[in-house]
């Protein structure tokens, strides 16, 4: 997602972690092996992700678990994270699209098909789709083709939050779907 941050507030939320807690959890995260891979490979690409790059913040938008904005960083819905596991997820997701602006000299986030190869990348390198994640939310699955159904669903939701996929989501994630699901970099297949 990159997206401007999503709109702050004050008021009070019953749901999710505190953003000081949100922030313990951005900290252990960095420490965990797949965070770790991703800003490692960042840094090998020429691109440096420092601790101050990702920050936990309370979000007004309900649905939104965190964003990438090219050059502001990333940033953490903590209203929206309810364990470890969340947050460990959406910095896999968000590294992914960083990775990409950095290592792509062309991207350009106001194209719609440039925006859905990175949703695409970190769908599929991130693990949001995987088996056990789905049946942990209790969302009604099939087995075979789940994956990409699912990677196919959540792009086509992050898309239409954008108003340059207006009338070109599906047709802009279907031009770029083959090439980007199977660009696995930065590792050697999809983890």
């Amino acid at each position: 997602m990159n997206e401007d941050y999503p709109t702050f507030s004050d008021s009070p939320s019953n749901r999710g972690a505190s953003v000081e807690e949100c922030q313990r959890m951005i900290h252990k995260s960095l420490l965990s092996p797949q965070v770790r891979f991703l800003r490692e490979h960042l840094e090998k690409a020429g691109c440096r992700v420092g601790d101050n790059f990702i920050k936990a913040v309370k979000c007004d938008e309900m649905g939104i678990a965190g964003g990438y904005t090219k050059g502001e960083g990333i940033v953490v819905c903590s209203n929206q994270m309810e364990s470890q596991d969340d947050v460990d997820q959406v910095l896999k997701h968000e590294l992914i699209h960083v990775f990409d602006d950095c290592r792509a000299a062309n991207l350009d986030w106001t194209k719609c098909a440039h925006h859905a190869c990175s949703e695409i990348r970190a769908g599929h390198l991130s693990g949001d789709c995987h088996l056990k994640r789905e049946l942990l939310k209790l969302t009604s699955l099939k087995i075979r083709g789940h994956e990409q159904e699912c990677i196919r669903r959540r792009v086509m939701k992050s898309l239409s939050a954008s108003p340059f996929c207006s009338g070109v989501a599906k047709a802009s994630m279907e031009s770029v779907w083959d090439v980007c699901y199977n660009d696995t970099e930065p590792y050697d297949r999809a983890p």
